[in-house]
């Protein structure tokens, strides 16, 4: 099944925010004034104490509008409630208006990085997608087993699995290695069985009807 294009619309129209330039190339890209401020405060941060006794595992999927913006909302309760939040987004790349709202009002909280080339749908090249997300998902993981973040979110990162950018035993692996204190989110379309059966929590978000198909485009501040 296609995916709308309105999902993935950042990726052709907004201008990547480049700050980190690693070996592999286009992934990496850090939001401007998160991960600056999370850099300064790590050694803080290492002293912390663990905000969740023990941290489950969900997983948001299905082909309806929504899964990131879930996320999204369950990062600002967590941000209410104290907590440190690691946000990676596979597939997506550019200055969308979740990573300003998150660089101005949960900067103390929330650490933002970029996986995407920006060409995965609308010009794929298979060596340099697979490269970014091979580069992606190394950063999320070593996010994830750092024991630092009560919350890590990965957006769209079922997407990357199922185009064959990640193996599904990459994605078993980041839930066999999650620390016992930490929430770990997978969001995107086409979630493999495996993940699912191992997951806590999945939610589908079922389409019923949406204006996409009446020729509505994505539109700042709600769809990007």
């Amino acid at each position: 099944m296609p995916i709308p294009f309105f999902i993935f619309i950042i990726s052709q129209n907004r201008p990547p925010t480049v700050i980190t330039s690693p070996a592999a190339g286009l992934a990496g890209r850090a939001v401007p004034g998160i991960i600056e401020k999370k850099r300064r405060c790590g050694a803080e941060k290492e002293k912390r104490m663990n905000k969740l006794s023990e941290g489950k595992v969900q997983v948001y999927t299905g082909n309806g509008k929504g899964k990131t913006t879930a996320a999204l909302g369950l990062m600002l309760r967590a941000a209410g409630a104290g907590m440190d939040i690691y946000f990676g987004q596979f597939m997506k790349t550019g200055d969308t208006s979740e990573a300003e709202a998150l660089r101005r009002f949960l900067g103390h909280a929330v650490t933002m990085e970029q996986y995407g080339s920006g060409g995965e749908l609308f010009g794929p090249d298979r060596e340099r997608d697979t490269a970014c997300a091979r580069a992606g998902y190394e950063k999320a993981r070593a996010a994830l087993v750092s024991g630092r973040y009560d919350l890590v979110v990965l957006d769209e990162i079922l997407v990357a699995e199922h185009l064959g950018l990640l193996a599904v035993e990459d994605l078993l692996r980041l839930m066999d290695e999650r620390p016992e204190h930490t929430e770990l989110v997978l969001t995107g379309r086409w979630a493999a069985e495996q993940v699912m059966q191992r997951a806590d929590l999945v939610t589908e978000m079922g389409e019923v009807k949406h204006y996409f198909h009446a020729g509505v485009p994505a539109r700042t501040g709600i769809e990007m």
